[in-house]
């Protein structure tokens, strides 16, 4: 993640600078919940129409109705992938009733959400025992501040919330420190947690959490990158997810603008861990990359192979952004430079001879905030990928 300063370039094709007319955060926050309450969608989705609008709601609301007439806004909103997938496990469907399930699908993740948010700062464990979806891998990937020392256990126990709400099989967590992996080993009783160490001054590091039910560990190791300053490093597993034999690489890579070079020189050898894994393992890697994209342009962009989740996806407008100052007003940041950037990143190489999984659906969590405190869980959203397993 970035520190309120050193954001982005004036010149960079990931950095959206704030006009001067932009509501406050508070303001932000309000319209949000209202469109997503008045359309009967999400603030992921809110948030989408209503930056393009200059934060307008009555237009925003216009051009959401209007989109929907034509038949677009259940495509942009809830289609989880070209194939017409549905991730609610109870509804199956053909085109002709796309729509419903669409429709009940955004209702039962709003009721989640809702649910997780009225349990405030107490843990929810989780009920659910059975494979509901014995064709679906979820893998979360997320930046959970434990840096700030504010409210931190209370953000972590949302956290664990908004886990055991989604029930990734995956999770990838940067930032994480003492005080916030006790709450997390304490409320995600069904993940086995591996730690990255704790090689940084400041004491933070990363973590992979997997579900006990669905996953078998074979392997783990770090991988420092001995020319970091802020001791970053590689955590690779390798393990069976639903028989599904995967690499999964996490990393927080070097912050700030000024640090790029090294970002680079890290990210190219995150590539090549990715390309040297089993050749019939499944290889996601990702994590807070703290990347712009001219910085990947510069090293040639992705290698040949490897694709990012965000983009194979359809590139949705509204899961765009990870760490997004309009929205987002944890670090109390002000001024008009605010900045949406795509700093946490997912990438997957297939299996050869034959992938084993499909990505379907790329979205943020973490939007709500936690009641009592009234901040978000961290100041990057998460990023929660869905993927088939194909016959």
């Amino acid at each position: 993640m970035e520190r309120k300063t050193d954001m982005c370039d004036s010149d960079s094709s990931d950095c959206q600078i704030e006009e001067q007319n932009l509501p406050t955060a508070a303001e932000c926050e309000e319209r949000c919940q209202r469109f997503a309450a008045v359309t009967g969608t999400d603030t992921a989705l809110a948030m989408f129409f209503l930056q393009d609008r200059e934060w307008n709601l009555n237009r925003a609301l216009d051009a959401f109705f209007d989109s929907e007439e034509r038949g677009q806004a259940g495509t942009s909103a809830a289609d989880k992938s070209s194939t017409n997938i549905c991730r609610t496990s109870t509804c199956t469907f053909d085109k002709s009733s796309t729509e419903e399930c669409q429709t009940k699908s955004t209702r039962e993740k709003n009721d989640r959400s809702a649910e997780s948010c009225r349990e405030g700062e107490n843990i929810v464990p989780p009920t659910e025992k059975s494979d509901s979806e014995p064709h679906r891998i979820r893998l979360l990937s997320w930046n959970i501040d434990g840096l700030d020392n504010n409210n931190v256990k209370t953000r972590a126990k949302a956290v664990v919330n908004t886990i055991n709400s989604e029930k990734p099989h995956v999770v990838f967590v940067q930032e994480m420190v003492p005080s916030n992996e006790a709450v997390l080993r304490e409320g995600l009783t069904n993940y086995q947690a591996i730690c990255g160490g704790t090689g940084s001054k400041e004491g933070y590091y990363t973590g992979i959490f997997l579900q006990k039910q669905h996953t078998i560990l074979e392997d783990y190791q770090i991988k420092p990158f001995f020319s970091s300053q802020m001791a970053r490093s590689l955590l690779i597993a390798s393990c069976l997810v639903k028989g599904v034999p995967m690499t999964l690489i996490t990393s927080h890579l070097e912050s700030t603008k000024n640090h790029a070079e090294e970002r680079k020189r890290q990210l190219i050898s995150a590539f090549k861990h990715i390309e040297q894994a089993p050749q019939d393992h499944t290889v996601v890697f990702g994590g807070d990359l703290n990347l712009r994209d001219k910085e990947l342009e510069s090293i040639g962009g992705i290698p040949s192979g490897i694709v990012d989740l965000w983009e194979t996806t359809g590139r949705r407008k509204e899961a765009r952004s990870t760490w997004d100052t309009f929205r987002n007003d944890n670090l109390g940041y002000e001024g008009h430079s605010r900045a949406a950037l795509r700093f946490d990143r997912l990438y997957m190489r297939p299996a050869k001879p034959a992938p084993k999984i499909k990505a379907v659906y790329f979205e943020l969590v973490g939007l709500q905030r936690v009641p009592d405190i009234m901040r978000f869980p961290s100041d990057h959203w998460g990023i929660l990928a869905h993927f088939d397993i194909l016959p």
